[in-house]
C-alpha cells in the first residue's frame, strides 16, 4: 500500500519505518526541515534500539523517503496516518492544535480519490469526528474515512512491539476503511480488534490508565511493606502468580514516567470532569504516583538523621526507563530537584539521556562518563533508572568508590543480600 505518516516522533518514525518493511511503501512527513534533512541522512533523532538499521535498510530499498511536503505525500498515499503530539495542557487535558492543524492541512490538499485518514496520535474520545468534520469543511466533496488506529508502543522495545504486537485496535466508521486498515495490520498479528472509533479511542486511554494504576497500587503497597518490615518484592510475587492479577506491571519503584501515562491519566481525568463525573481513582492513581518520586530522599534522609546539606549523591540513570533517551516526567527529575533544595550536590550518569537532561535541568549536576565515575567520592548512591551498567555495578564496586556505604536503590533491581554482606546500607522501595 501508499502510505503517508505526518510525524516523524516515536510513534510516526517508529510504525512508518515497520510498515516500510513489511513491504508497504511509506513517506514520513514533518514541518521541520533540520529533522528531516538528518533523517535523510540516516541520523536518527531518538534513541531506540534497532531502528536506525530499519531506516537505513528501507530508504536504500526505496520504501522508505521523507519530506517536509505534506500536500505531495497526502495525494500518493491511500492511507494517512496522523502522528502528531498531543501534549499536556495546563488543565490536563490534550492540546490537540497539531493534530487539528494537520487535518486542516489534510483538507486542503485532496484530490478526488478515497482516502483513510487514521488518527494513531492518543487522542479524546471524539476526536475521530472533529477531524472529519475539520476536513470535509476544507474540501466538502472529500471522500474520505477518519478512523483511530491507536499506538501501544513501549520506548525502549518500540520496534518488536510493532511487529509483535499483543493486538491492534481500529476504529472505523465505514466497513471500506475497517477492511483496508484490516489488511493492512493482517501481518503483524491476527488479534484485531474492529470497533467505532469513539470506543478505540477509549481503549487507549483505558489502557494506559489501568496499567497506571497497577504501579500506583503496587506502590502503595511498597509504602505500607515500609512501615511493617515486610518485602514488596515477595508480595508481588505471591500477588502475581494469582491468574486473575498476573506479574506484569506489578515492580514497586519511585513510580512511572514517560510521554504516556502521566499525560493519558491526566488527560482521561480531565475528560471525565468535563461531563460533571469526578474520577476518584484516577485521581488516587495520580496523587500515588506524584509523591513515590520522594521515597529514595526520605530513606535518605533517615539513614542521615536528617540532613543530607552537603552531601554528594551519585545518580545512576536519567531516563524514565532504560533503552530510550527520553527524560519527559522521569523520576530523576524531581529527585535532583529536591536534594539541590535541600543542599545535596549531584553526580549523574546516563549511557544516553545525558544530553538530553542537560537541555531540561537548569541544576548544578557532574555528569559521568560512566556508571563508576558517578559513584566516585559519593556520599549515597541512587539507582533511578535499571539501564544494565548500572545494574553491572558489584558490592565492591559500590563500596570502594562510595565515601559512605549508603546505596538507595529506587527500582529494587540490585542483590539486596549482596550488598549487604559488603558492609553497605541498602535501601530499597518496600524491602525488608
Amino acid at each position: 500500500m501508499n502510505l503517508a505518516v505526518i510525524g516523524t516522533g516515536y510513534v510516526g518514525l517508529v510504525s512508518g519505518t515497520c510498515f516500510a518493511e513489511l513491504g508497504n511503501r511509506v513517506i514520513c512527513v514533518d514541518n521541520m526541515t533540520e529533522k528531516v534533512e538528518r533523517l535523510n541522512r540516516n541520523e536518527i533523532p531518538i534513541y531506540e534500539p534497532g531502528l536506525e538499521e530499519l531506516v537505513r535498510k528501507n530508504k536504500e530499498e526505496g520504501l522508505l523517503s521523507f519530506t517536509t511536503d505534506i500536500g505531495g505525500a497526502v495525494r500518493h498515499s491511500d492511507i494517512i496516518f496522523i502522528a502528531v503530539g498531543t501534549p499536556e495542557t495546563e488543565t490536563g487535558a490534550a492540546d490537540l492544535s497539531y493534530v487539528y492543524g494537520v487535518a486542516e492541512e489534510i483538507g486542503g490538499t485532496l484530490d478526488d480519490s478515497y482516502k483513510v485518514i487514521v488518527n494513531k496520535s492518543t487522542v479524546p474520545v471524539g476526536t475521530a469526528e472533529a477531524v472529519e468534520r475539520i476536513i470535509q469543511k476544507r474540501q466538502p466533496a472529500a471522500a474520505i474515512d477518519v478512523c483511530s488506529v491507536p499506538e501501544f508502543l513501549r520506548e525502549g522495545s518500540a520496534v518488536k512491539d510493532t511487529f509483535h504486537p499483543d493486538r491492534v485496535v481500529i476504529g472505523a466508521a465505514s466497513d471500506r476503511a475497517a477492511a483496508l486498515l484490516n489488511d493492512l495490520h493482517r501481518p503483524l498479528t491476527e488479534q484485531i480488534v474492529v470497533t467505532d472509533p469513539r470506543s478505540s479511542e477509549m481503549i487507549k486511554y483505558a489502557s494506559n490508565a489501568f496499567l497506571a494504576t497497577k504501579i500506583s497500587f503496587i506502590n502503595e503497597i511498597a509504602n505500607i511493606c515500609d512501615i511493617y518490615e515486610a518485602d514488596v518484592n515477595a508480595v508481588a510475587r505471591g500477588m502475581g502468580l494469582d491468574h486473575r492479577i498476573g506479574p506484569k506491571f506489578l515492580n514497586a519503584g519511585i513510580g512511572y514516567g514517560g510521554s504516556c501515562f502521566p499525560k493519558d491519566v491526566k488527560a482521561l481525568k480531565y475528560l471525565a470532569e468535563e461531563k460533571e463525573y469526578h474520577p476518584s481513582l484516577l485521581q488516587a492513581v495520580n496523587d500515588v504516583n506524584e509523591q513515590q518520586n520522594r521515597r529514595m530522599i526520605e530513606h535518605l534522609v533517615r539513614i542521615f538523621d536528617g540532613d543530607i546539606s552537603g552531601l554528594t549523591i551519585a545518580i545512576l540513570g536519567l531516563a524514565f526507563k532504560p533503552n530510550t533517551d527520553d527524560i519527559r516526567e522521569a523520576p530523576a527529575l524531581k529527585i535532583i530537584q529536591e536534594l539541590e533544595e535541600q543542599g545535596a550536590k549531584i553526580q549523574a550518569f546516563d549511557p544516553v539521556a545525558a544530553e538530553n537532561a542537560k537541555q531540561i535541568i537548569d541544576a548544578d549536576i557532574t555528569y559521568a562518563e560512566t556508571a563508576l565515575d558517578a559513584l566516585k567520592d559519593a556520599d549515597a548512591a541512587f539507582l533511578v533508572t535499571e539501564w544494565a551498567e548500572c545494574k553491572a555495578l558489584t558490592p565492591t564496586q559500590f563500596k570502594e568508590q562510595l565515601n559512605r556505604p549508603v546505596v538507595i536503590d529506587g527500582r529494587n533491581a540490585l542483590d539486596a543480600k549482596a550488598l549487604k554482606a559488603e558492609g553497605i546500607i541498602y535501601h530499597g522501595i518496600g524491602r525488608k
